[in-house]
């Protein structure tokens, strides 16, 4: 992945483009790390040769885990980081494009660029946590802390 700021103020807004192969996830949690940031918010548009969407059970408090092992169009990629207990946290949901035109979508768990993903990503000057809520079962953002 590479990366360039293309704005320092108020807020830093970066564009970051994915290589072939890249994981997209993992790739947007090391670049959190790396510039320390506590809270920020993305979009995103590219192609995915591989990914895993992820549909929220409540009774689970769990995702069900919908796989695509085919090329597809990103149509849509929206999201967050955060910090949680072990440091950045991306919250990111996709709607993608197959072949034959017809569209999934739901919460991104993981994905494999193919052949490029391009992310606008633009820092918050507030930092955000996220805290595990065991009734819902997930980690939501905490704004009292």
């Amino acid at each position: 992945m590479k990366s360039k700021l293309i704005n320092d103020a108020p807020q830093k807004t970066w564009a970051l483009v994915f290589d072939k192969g890249d994981e997209v996830i993992q790739g947007l949690k090391q670049f959190a790390r790396e510039n320390n940031l506590s809270a920020s918010q993305f979009t995103a548009i590219g192609a995915f040769s591989d990914l895993t969407l992820g549909f929220f059970i409540p009774a689970k408090k769990d995702y069900k885990h919908i796989p695509l092992h085919e090329q597809v169009e990103v149509l849509s990629l929206i999201g967050d980081i955060s910090l949680g207990d072990q440091g950045p946290m991306v919250h990111a949901h996709v709607v993608v494009g197959k072949i034959d035109g017809s569209a999934h979508g739901g919460h991104l768990v993981s994905a494999r660029v193919m052949p490029t993903l391009e992310v606008i990503l633009t820092e918050s000057p507030v930092h955000l946590r996220r805290a595990h809520d065991p009734e819902v079962g997930l980690a939501l953002i905490n704004l009292q802390t």
